[in-house]
C-alpha cells in the first residue's frame, strides 16, 4: 500500500483556507509572528482569519489578557485562548450553526542577540470539532534549537500551521502530535503535549508523554501524582532533585525504602534547599521494553501505582546514569542532584567496557556522572555469595586495581555514599518474583508490596491480576 504524502506547509494552510467552516483568530507574542503570516500567505485567507493580532508591549498584553508574572508560560498562554475564543461566537454568532471555530495562541522566547538562552515557547489551539459544539484544548511547549532567530521564528510558523491543520482535520491524538514537527524536524522539540475536551475524553496524556519519548520528540518527559503532564524544563528549574530509576514491575517495599532513605540523607546535604527539593521516580525506554516494542497497557498500569503513591513521574531515553545526569543538570540549573541507585547497578557504571564508544571513556562519562551538583547513594544488596550485605567496602575490594584510586576520590569528594539504614528484611524481595505471583494468582504477594500498591492491583486488576481471593481459595 502506498504511504500517504505528507502536505507541505502552504498545502496545509491553503487546505484550511478553502474550508469555509473553519473560521478563527491568532494572537501571536514574541517570535511566533509567523503563523498567522502563512495563511495570508497562500491566499484565500479570508476565509479563515477573523483576527490576528500581537500584544508584543508587556503593558499591553497585561491590559488584554490580565497581569502575569511570566509572559512565556504556560498560564499567559491560557489566559490569551480563555480572552481570544469566547469573542468568537460573542461577536459573530450568525456563523454558530455553520462554523468550527478556532483561536490560535503562542508566547515565544526566540534566541536572543547575545545567544545566551535556550529558544521556547508555548503554542496552544481552542477548537471545535463540529460547529455548536464545546472546543477542545491542544496545548504545547517546544524548544527550538536552530542558531539563528530568524530560522527560529520561521520553524515556529511551520509547527502552528502544523497543529491547526492537524487539530481540525485529524482524529488520532497520536497523529496529531506526530504531525506537528512536519517540515522542522529535529530543529524542533516537543517536551510537552495534552490535547483534552469532549472529543478527546478517552485519551491518557501519560500515554501521549511516552510517545514523545518514543517517537523521538523529545529526550525526557514528565507527569505529576495527579497525572497531568508537566513541562519538564519549568518543573525542574533551580529545583534539588533526588531520582530513583526502575522498572516498577511492580513497585516493592524495596523501592519505597530506597526512596525514603536517600531522601532522609538527600534533604540534610548543606547545599540542599528542603523549600525547593523534588524527588522523581524515573522510567526509561530501555526499562519499558527489552525488545523495541513498549506495552502501553503495561506503562499504565506502573503509572497509575507510581502516581497513587504520590511520585512525579519522569519517562526518558537516557539509557547511561551519565546521560540523565548530565540532562538535570542543565534543566536545574546547577542545583543539587541525587541519584539513587542499587549497588549492583554501581558495579554497572564501573565497567569500562560500556564506555567504548566514547572518545574520553569511562572519564568523561564520570565528568557528568559525578558532576560538582551530583552524588549517588548507593542502597545495599544481599551478597550473591555467602553471607551479609554487599556495601562499598566490598564493591572497592572487587574493583580493579586500575579503578580503585578513581573509587577512592569519589568517595573522598564525597559523590558516593552507603545508604546505611536501609531495610535489609526487604532485600530478599524481587520484583519479577512478585509479577510472577501476580499473575498465576498465588497467595502471599501482598506482603511484597505497599498497602496503597496491593489496592490499585486488586481494584484496577493491574499487571494480569486475574483473581479474588474466593477465586484462589476454590
Amino acid at each position: 500500500m502506498e504511504a500517504k504524502k505528507k502536505l507541505t506547509t502552504q498545502e496545509k494552510a491553503l487546505q484550511i483556507n478553502l474550508r469555509r467552516e473553519v473560521y478563527g483568530s491568532f494572537a501571536e507574542i514574541g517570535a511566533g509572528q509567523e503563523v498567522a503570516a502563512n495563511f495570508f500567505k497562500v491566499g484565500g485567507a479570508s476565509g479563515t482569519v477573523a483576527k490576528t493580532m500581537s500584544a508584543y508591549d508587556m503593558k499591553f498584553s497585561d491590559a488584554i489578557y490580565g497581569v502575569c508574572e511570566r509572559y512565556v508560560c504556560e498560564d499567559r498562554l491560557l489566559g490569551m485562548l480563555d480572552h481570544e475564543y469566547p469573542l468568537l461566537p460573542e461577536r459573530l454568532p450568525h456563523l454558530i450553526e455553520k462554523t468550527r471555530f478556532f483561536a490560535f495562541a503562542d508566547t515565544v522566547e526566540a534566541l536572543n542577540y547575545e545567544r545566551t538562552n535556550q529558544g521556547q515557547g508555548w503554542i496552544g489551539l481552542r477548537f471545535q470539532k463540529r460547529p455548536n459544539s464545546e472546543p477542545n484544548d491542544c496545548v504545547i511547549h517546544v524548544k527550538m534549537h536552530d542558531n539563528d532567530p530568524l530560522q527560529q521564528q520561521f520553524a515556529l510558523g511551520i509547527v502552528g500551521v502544523n497543529m491547526i491543520y492537524a487539530c481540525m482535520m485529524v482524529d488520532n491524538p497520536e497523529e496529531i502530535m506526530m504531525s506537528l514537527v512536519d517540515g522542522v524536524g529535529k530543529r524542533i522539540e516537543v517536551d510537552m503535549f495534552r490535547v483534552s475536551g469532549p472529543d478527546f475524553e478517552k485519551v491518557d496524556n501519560r500515554l501521549m508523554a511516552l510517545k514523545l519519548v518514543k517517537n523521538g520528540l523529545t529526550r525526557a518527559a514528565m507527569f505529576g501524582p495527579n497525572g497531568e503532564v508537566m513541562q519538564p524544563s519549568e518543573v525542574l528549574y533551580k529545583k534539588n532533585v533526588l531520582v530513583l530509576r526502575g522498572r516498577f514491575r511492580p513497585v516493592t517495599h524495596v523501592n519505597v525504602d530506597m526512596l525514603l532513605a536517600a531522601r532522609r540523607y538527600f534533604k540534610n546535604e548543606p547545599d540542599v534547599d528542603k523549600s525547593k527539593m523534588l524527588v522523581l521516580t524515573e522510567l526509561t525506554l530501555n526499562d519499558l521494553s527489552a525488545d523495541g516494542t513498549i506495552d502501553e497497557k503495561d506503562f499504565l498500569y506502573r503509572a497509575d501505582i507510581i502516581c497513587s503513591l504520590g511520585q512525579t513521574v519522569m519517562i526518558s531515553n537516557y539509557f547511561e546514569y551519565y546521560r540523565v545526569a548530565n540532562y538535570l543538570s542543565r534543566v536545574t540549573k546547577g542545583k543539587k542532584i541525587g541519584i539513587i541507585m542499587g549497588i549492583y547497578a554501581l558495579v554497572k557504571i564501573f565497567e569500562e567496557k560500556t564506555y567504548q564508544n566514547l572518545r574520553g571513556g569511562i572519564l568523561e562519562s564520570f565528568a557528568d556522572l559525578f558532576g560538582t551538583n551530583v552524588k549517588l547513594y548507593i542502597y545495599p544488596s544481599l551478597k550473591k555469595e555467602g553471607n551479609g550485605l554487599f556495601t562499598l567496602q566490598d564493591f572497592e575490594e572487587q574493583l580493579p586495581d586500575n579503578l580503585k584510586s578513581l573509587f577512592r576520590y569519589l568517595v573522598d569528594n564525597n559523590k558516593l555514599e552507603d545508604i546505611e539504614k536501609a531495610n535489609i528484611n526487604n532485600l530478599h524481595i524481587i520484583s519479577d518474583n512478585v509479577l510472577a505471583m501476580i499473575r498465576k494468582g498465588e497467595r502471599g504477594w501482598e506482603k511484597y508490596v505497599p498497602h496503597k500498591v496491593e489496592e490499585a492491583i486488586k481494584e484496577h486488576g493491574l499487571f494480569d491480576y486475574p483473581y479474588t481471593q474466593e477465586t484462589v481459595a476454590s
